[in-house]
């Protein structure tokens, strides 16, 4: 067997078997299928809906053939030839390793790559947070920041409110907001304000 990536990042989730030759219906995690259309190699795992944790092995497995049927993926995978395979995979999330994605456009990025970059503030260059998340509102992303301010040694440290919870910041991710964002530094810059 292969061993297993270190950089895989999960892309969706098998909801259900798709005709009776063995293909599955998967619900993508992001508009932006591209990973899941271009990429063969992928790894199939439970996990928990509650924790993350997982609950299985990671297996490989090979995706023979991919499109796209509306908002969702249907593809049939090698080994899995019946309607009776396909269903045994209901709930089975898929992953794929981060090294395999094709490139992202200009001025485009992957949001798994925007998870852990430093935020600061355009004009003062003072560290403003870490960004936990990247959400959709349906317009546009959302940055999830907890904030952080850097120590006497420019180490990031935690802001905490009253309750010693880490306070949190909400960014649209926006050119308008976010003009600049260095995915190989992990830096990205804001002029949004930090009282919104």
């Amino acid at each position: 067997m292969s061993a297993v990536p270190e950089d895989l990042v999960e892309l969706g989730r098998i909801v259900s078997a798709y005709g009776v030759k063995g293909m599955v219906k998967i619900q993508p995690y992001s508009d932006d299928r591209s990973a899941l259309l271009d990429i063969e190699q992928w790894w199939l795992a439970r996990v928990s809906p509650r924790d993350g944790k997982l609950l299985s092995a990671y297996q490989p497995v090979s995706a023979k053939r991919v499109r796209e049927q509306g908002a969702d993926l249907v593809a049939a995978l090698d080994g899995v030839d019946n309607r009776d395979q396909a269903e045994a995979m209901k709930g089975t999330s898929v992953f794929a390793s981060r090294s395999q994605f094709p490139s992202a456009p200009d001025d485009e990025y992957y949001w798994v790559d925007l998870i852990g970059c430093q935020v600061f503030l355009q004009d003062s260059d003072q560290l403003a947070g870490i960004v936990l998340e990247v959400m959709d509102n349906g317009a546009h992303g959302v940055l999830r920041i907890a904030r952080h301010q850097a120590d006497a040694h420019g180490q990031p440290v935690p802001i905490a409110d009253a309750r010693g919870r880490v306070q949190e910041w909400l960014v649209p991710f926006v050119s308008e907001h976010v003009p600049q964002v260095d995915i190989a530094a992990r830096r990205i810059v804001t002029c949004f304000p930090l009282d919104f």
